[in-house]
């Protein structure tokens, strides 16, 4: 690795790792103005997602610019492209944290109805999930990254404990229907942000091992 493109790397990766602090931060937020339905809170949420756009545009920009003046190869230009992978995955973090707020907006207006036992613990295992993503892809550590593929049934199975509450409260009081939609639609949104955290993951072993491990499951890889 040349020193240019050592230095253009660890550019992309401060960017990339600026751009995750921030999807931590709004999903946080997202989740207090859930757990406060605080309508203020959730507004916050719609306006900082908008420098997580900021910096996807920046980090663009400068993958174009590496792959222009530098051409790098083999290891480097996964690592170039890998970046901008996280990148995409966190920018979609980001819209789903604003998902989250919507909802959390909607149920600020409505009559206050109990929180569905495991959806604050959904949030935490999400949050926990997109964390130690981060930090793989911080020290290209493919043992953490592991853990968080490892994490990906465990999130599912919270989901669809929330899920089945949700409906079961439907059930019984359909005069409460809105807010318990606003509450699967908040556990989706979670379950898809372990999603994304899942691909940084799969990123970070691909760049360190060359190892795509996109639909192995499904294609017995």
């Amino acid at each position: 690795m040349s020193r240019i493109v050592e230095r253009d790397l660890e550019t992309l990766r401060e960017l990339g790792l600026r751009m995750g602090g921030l999807a931590e931060g709004i999903l946080q937020k997202s989740m207090q103005s859930l757990l406060r339905r605080d309508a203020a809170l959730a507004a916050e949420v719609q306006r900082d997602d908008l420098g997580i756009d900021r910096l996807d545009i920046e980090i663009d920009e400068a993958v174009l610019e590496v792959l222009a003046l530098q051409a790098p190869v083999a290891r480097d230009l996964r690592a170039v492209i890998g970046v901008k992978s996280v990148a995409t995955d966190l920018e979609r973090v980001g819209d789903l944290a604003r998902n989250i707020a919507k909802s959390a907006a909607r149920l600020a207006e409505r009559p206050t109805v109990a929180t569905p036992v495991g959806l604050e613990q959904l949030g935490d295992e999400c949050s926990r999930q997109l964390r130690m993503a981060l930090d793989a892809f911080r020290d290209g550590d493919t043992a953490l990254a592991h853990r968080v593929l490892e994490g990906e049934d465990r999130v599912d199975e919270h989901e669809a404990l929330v899920v089945r509450e949700a409906l079961g409260e439907l059930q019984r009081q359909p005069e409460i229907s809105p807010q318990e939609v606003d509450f699967i639609l908040i556990a989706k949104n979670l379950e898809r942000v372990a999603d994304h955290a899942t691909n940084i993951a799969e990123e970070v072993v691909r760049i360190a091992e060359s190892k795509n491990l996109k639909h192995a499951a499904k294609l017995g890889a």
